[in-house]
């Protein structure tokens, strides 16, 4: 597909986690097809892509550890497209969106920022950004919420994007992600680790 050169380019922030194997094998294996797969998509040009981090499952003792990663591209697909692409990778690995929230999986592809857009608005954004914690786990939004809600809570997906994207501001916090990351108690960072180069 050609670009529309009258079409602006946000940066789109992808979060990426894997604690099972998939068909594409391990979870790095898992992360690796999908990041090959994100930098085919018509529209979509890559720009950098973080180490992976070895995570403890979250909650606590819900499975085993988690790899995570965070890639940053330059997108002219509108933000809903984009996550179905998103959608479509996770599927040809075998994931299916009719689970609980928080369980284990093979691959897990998460749309955190689509330039600075706040979707489907402001008050929307911040509500569910708000959720009590207790919440969160039995509620999904049913819309796309961008930024996205938990962003700033999560060490597994700030220390990735704080080696790529650490100077993208979050439109509604007015933080960047190197600010966010330095804010997180110690505790959502435990036991987190960059694999060795």
């Amino acid at each position: 597909m050609s670009r529309n050169p009258s079409q602006k380019a946000n940066l789109a922030l992808v979060a990426l986690g894997a604690n099972l194997p998939s068909s594409a094998g391990s979870p790095p294996e898992s992360l690796r097809f999908a990041l090959k797969k994100l930098s085919q998509l018509p529209q979509v040009v890559p720009v950098a892509f973080s180490r992976f981090w070895f995570t403890p499952a979250f909650p606590a003792g819900s499975g085993p550890e988690y790899v995570n990663a965070a890639a940053s591209f330059r997108c002219t697909l509108p933000p809903e497209q984009l996550l179905r692409e998103l959608h479509e990778i996770e599927a040809e690995l075998g994931r299916r969106r009719d689970g609980g929230r928080w369980q284990s999986r093979g691959l897990d592809l998460d749309l955190l920022a689509h330039g600075d857009l706040v979707l489907p608005d402001a008050a929307v954004q911040d509500h569910w950004r708000r959720l009590p914690p207790q919440d969160q786990a039995l509620r999904a939004p049913p819309h796309l919420i961008l930024p996205h809600p938990r962003m700033q809570d999560r060490g597994f997906v700030l220390a990735p994007l704080a080696e790529i994207a650490p100077n993208w501001v979050h439109p509604r916090l007015g933080l960047s992600v190197a600010q966010m990351l330095a804010a997180l108690p110690p505790q959502a960072l435990a036991g987190m680790r960059p694999a060795s180069a």
